[in-house]
């Protein structure tokens, strides 16, 4: 399974920006699918996640982004969106999607070792 980030960019602060992750490479199921981002010099941290549908499509964010943030996701087509609005400087980042085969309690999909595949990243740079 291969996840294919895109849509990053340079964008001015009170921008935004829509990003976009595609699983592809066969047969797959995900039951989260989620957003992370790391900083230079910084942890990769946890942004958005979002379990299927048929868990009730619950969407959980990280209290940096929540509010200006959306994460959603097409199951038919095995993409996960992250619409970024009224982004600042400190939004800049590299920003990787995940996706979790299993379902799991909101504690554990905050976490990057919850994650059985990762995207390659996409850079997202905010100017003030």
């Amino acid at each position: 399974v291969q996840l294919q980030a895109s849509g990053g960019g340079l964008v001015q602060a009170g921008g935004s920006l829509r990003l976009s992750c595609a699983a592809d490479g066969r047969t797959f199921r995900s039951e989260v699918m989620g957003w992370f981002r790391q900083a230079p010099g910084k942890e990769r941290e946890f942004v958005a996640a979002i379990r299927r549908n048929g868990n009730g499509g619950m969407s959980y964010y990280a209290d940096s982004v929540k509010g200006r943030f959306t994460i959603s996701r097409d199951n038919a087509k095995n993409t996960v969106y992250l619409q970024m609005n009224s982004l600042t400087p400190e939004d800049t980042a590299v920003y990787y999607c995940a996706a979790r085969t299993r379902n799991t309690i909101i504690t554990m999909l905050k976490l990057r070792s919850s994650y059985d595949y990762w995207g390659q990243g996409t850079q997202v740079t905010v100017s003030s």
